[in-house]
C-alpha cells in the first residue's frame, strides 16, 4: 500500500475542498466500474463534454486516473495511486454525503 501522507489532504481538496468536487466524484465512480472516454462519460453522467474533459485534466494532474490510447479514443481509469487510497477516498466521500465535512 501508498498510503502516503499527503493522500488524505490531495483526496480531500480535489473531491471535497474545491468547486467540482462532486462531478469528479461521480466520474470516479463511473471510472471504477468500466474505463470510459470522455464522450461515453458525458453521455452517461448527462454532463457537457468539456466540462468533463476539464475535470478529467484535474483527476489526470493529480495522478487519480490514468489513460490508455491517445485523443479521442482514450479511456480512462483510476490510477495505483488511487486504488492505494481508496479507502481514504470512501472514507472521504461518505462523510461529504453525509454532510459530516
Amino acid at each position: 500500500m501508498v498510503n502516503l501522507p499527503y493522500a488524505k489532504n490531495l483526496l480531500f481538496y480535489v473531491f471535497v475542498g474545491s468547486r467540482g468536487g462532486d462531478s469528479r466524484i461521480r466520474i470516479m465512480e463511473s471510472l471504477k466500474t468500466l474505463p470510459k472516454n470522455i464522450n461515453q462519460l458525458a453521455n452517461d453522467l448527462g454532463l457537457n463534454y468539456r466540462a468533463i474533459q476539464h475535470h478529467i485534466e484535474v483527476l489526470e494532474k493529480n495522478n487519480l486516473i490514468a489513460k490508455v490510447g491517445d485523443k479521442y479514443g482514450a479511456n480512462y481509469f483510476p490510477s495505483n495511486f488511487f486504488d492505494a487510497n481508496i479507502e481514504t477516498y470512501n472514507e472521504i466521500t461518505s462523510k461529504s454525503k453525509k454532510g459530516v465535512l
